[in-house]
């Protein structure tokens, strides 16, 4: 029992004899707020001043220990005593301490477990040093203490990843000290005992020296330039880790010097976005409230797409049908499911002995009515407006009431779709994008008469297949392809105009798009472009400059890019190369237009591609298609590769401001008044002084 609070009462101070327990809770997941790091200082000085206690133990209530910084606080200057500082506190301790994790230890929690005496952790227990997602380095010793305690290598690559580390490996590294089972008061109290006699020893990081071996600084720095050349914390987190060779003291000045260089980028602004965005697309009033019960689902189509959303399901526990309409085609979609399941346990995201029970969950079939007792099916075949009103339309008498009927159209209307069933109720939009259990993106697409429960659904679906969710409205390609479809316009311009595929894919990549537009279409096949370019072309707009001349020709000679060995690029070895037989193309189409090409600058290729972007994106705002900013960011970090570390097109977009945009849009629409035109959004904006920021509060 507690005998008395100190402080703020979310941290008190319990007595067991001759051992003090120092107890957190601040739910739901007790952060570092500042009334803990008041209550952490206040019951140091207490105790250390009363010096009867022969062992101190700090445990946390409720389901977690310290699961780091206090999101409340995020962007606001630090009240003291700021963490370092506390930790200190605790180091310097009279009075040993012991730190009992259970749940999650992250971030400063981790940290303050780095800097206590000894640490025991309880098993199934996690730990992670997660700064490195937000742009950020362990800022509170963390680079510092677990290279004193685990050794350079192991602190890098906590360090660098962010990933969660289970407890026994933490163990076996020497970042904790025992792994027990047990209630975490009861193990707080045996080992405060333990630690007070000896049988549980101290490690104290300001007495203990790194092993410092600079090829290995060396090896990581060089491998944190080569695999993240736009960030500034991955290269920042080294320098730190680097400085633990030295005193503590003097480490930790490096090591706060290294974070408060992290905190002033606009890299930081960006990941912070990101993580926050990802879960505020999901927080919306459309994804709460009752949900129907999937139990099994059916997959219709096993080609690429419908054999990722399978392998998908089946990595969530869920049993799929899978329907083709041939023998070798459903062979072919159970060998790829089998691939996939197989590179999972590769990737080290399946376990081995799960692989085998996944694969059972799996039930090929010929039949559609098959489909009668699924809850929920997910068709995924061609993208043609005629196919998938059949495909509806029997479904319709095939699945029992209640089921849901959702389709991975990544364009068509959903209301037409639904419109063929006596059910448009249950009919929704489910967009997975490739490779689908690989991507997170899920567009969850809301006909005008989708039932609340089936739009809850599709979110409580998305995350339990572990996506990032994100609502749409019904439109020619919903929120990601719409914006695609506009911008990838400028790709070609840019290209027709005097630009090459590779330098526009090379400025693109320096701006830190994963791949270029030109190495994406080979990637995902330039018949699927094509395709849509001849669904659209009959109400194509005579005014319109066409944009792609050129990638007519190419698909019009069988080249489709990588499946075809061909396409902007040629796949021979191991490095693709240009297509000399393309530029052939560009000169000839060129020269039927009557282009004199010229020549343009990097810089000025990315402002004219993403200026297009940010311009599609805030009419698809304007309009509704997303119902804030921040729906467009997710899109497009999830789901197009674009820089995580920019935070997404609108949050890029505030970066320029608004007057900057549209300043660029009117000296763009001296050359293409039809397609370069002001959103009146944006125009707004520039004329308010307001941000996609704003937008997102008021959302």
């Amino acid at each position: 029992m507690a005998d008395g609070s100190t402080g703020p009462e979310v941290v008190s101070i319990e007595r067991e004899g001759d051992i003090a327990l120092i107890r957190i809770d601040n739910p739901p997941v007790n952060a570092s707020s500042h009334a803990v790091r008041q209550g952490l200082w206040n019951t140091l000085e207490e105790l250390n001043a009363e010096g009867t206690a022969k062992a101190i133990a700090i445990y946390c209530a409720g389901r977690t220990f310290m699961a780091g910084a206090d999101i409340k606080e995020f962007g606001k200057p630090s009240k003291p005593p700021v963490m370092p500082e506390v930790h200190s506190k605790i180091e310097q301790s009279a009075i040993p301490v012991v730190s009992v994790i259970h749940g999650t230890a992250l971030g400063g929690g981790f940290e303050m477990a780095l800097c206590s005496h000894a640490r025991v952790a309880i098993k199934g227990s996690r730990v992670g040093l997660p700064e490195i997602l937000i742009g950020l380095l362990p800022g509170a010793g963390g680079t510092q203490r677990l290279p004193r305690l685990s050794g350079l290598e192991f602190a890098l690559d906590m360090s660098l990843s962010g990933r969660q580390v289970g407890v026994a490996e933490a163990l076996e590294k020497g970042a904790i000290d025992r792994v027990v089972e047990g209630d975490p008061r009861d193990v707080a109290v045996h080992s405060a005992r333990d630690l007070a006699d000896g049988s549980l020893a101290a490690r104290r990081t300001d007495k203990i020296e790194t092993v410092y071996d600079q090829a290995v600084i060396d090896a990581a720095l060089a491998g944190v330039k080569a695999r993240s050349p736009h960030l500034v914390n991955p290269v920042k987190t080294v320098e730190a880790i680097a400085a633990s060779r030295l005193p503590l003291e003097e480490g930790m000045k490096i090591e706060r010097q290294c974070f408060m260089d992290c905190m002033e980028t606009p890299q930081r602004a960006g990941l912070i976005h990101a993580f926050f965005g990802e879960r505020a697309v999901s927080g919306i009033a459309e994804a709460k409230g009752p949900t129907r019960d999937i139990q099994k689902i059916g997959v219709i189509g096993g080609g690429t797409m419908g054999s990722g959303i399978a392998t998908s399901c089946l990595l969530a526990g869920i049993p799929v049908r899978l329907i083709e309409v041939a023998a070798e085609g459903l062979e072919r979609g159970v060998a790829t499911i089998t691939k996939n399941l197989d590179g999972a346990v590769s990737r080290g995201k399946l376990p081995a002995d799960k692989r085998d029970a996944a694969i059972a969950m799996l039930e090929p079939s010929l039949e559609m009515d098959s489909l009668a007792d699924v809850d929920l099916v997910l068709e995924a075949v061609f993208e043609q407006m005629d196919v998938k009103r059949e495909i509806f339309g029997k479904l319709d008498g095939i699945c029992k009431p209640g089921a849901i009927l959702a389709s991975n159209t990544s364009y068509l209307d959903i209301n037409e779709i639904a419109s063929v069933t006596s059910r448009p109720q249950d009919v929704l939009g489910l967009h997975f994008f490739s490779p689908a259990h690989v991507m997170r993106l899920l567009e969850i697409v809301q006909g005008e008469k989708t039932a609340p429960d089936v739009l809850a659904t599709g979110f409580a679906l998305a995350k339990r297949l572990k996506k990032v969710g994100v609502l749409a409205q019904v439109c020619d390609g919903f929120i990601g392809n719409r914006i695609l479809a506009h911008y990838g316009k400028t790709a070609s311009y840019l290209v027709l105009d005097g630009a090459s595929p590779q330098q526009v894919d090379d400025a693109l990549e320096g701006f830190g798009f994963a791949m270029g537009p030109h190495r994406v279409g080979d990637l995902a096949g330039l018949d699927i472009g094509w395709m849509t370019r001849k669904r659209k072309a009959a109400d194509r707009d005579p005014a319109e400059r066409y944009a792609g001349a050129v990638a007519d020709r190419i698909c019009e000679n069988g080249w489709f890019g990588r499946k075809s060995g061909k396409g902007y690029y040629v796949y021979e070895g191991s490095t693709p190369q240009p297509n000399p037989e393309v530029a052939t193309i560009i000169d000839e189409v060129r020269a039927a237009e009557g282009i004199t090409p010229r020549s343009f600058t990097d810089e000025e290729i990315v402002d004219r591609y993403m200026t297009a972007m940010i311009a599609e994106a805030a009419r698809v705002v304007e309009d509704g298609t997303a119902k804030r900013p921040v729906d467009v960011d997710m899109v497009f970090l999830f789901g197009y590769g674009f820089p995580r570390f920019r935070g997404g097109p609108l949050h890029y977009a505030d970066t320029l401001g608004a007057a900057e945009l549209v300043r660029r849009i009117e000296a763009y629409a001296q050359e293409d008044p039809h397609y370069w035109q002001v959103p009146d959004l944006l125009r707004k904006m520039a004329a308010d002084g307001t941000s996609f920021a704003d937008l997102n509060k008021e959302g």
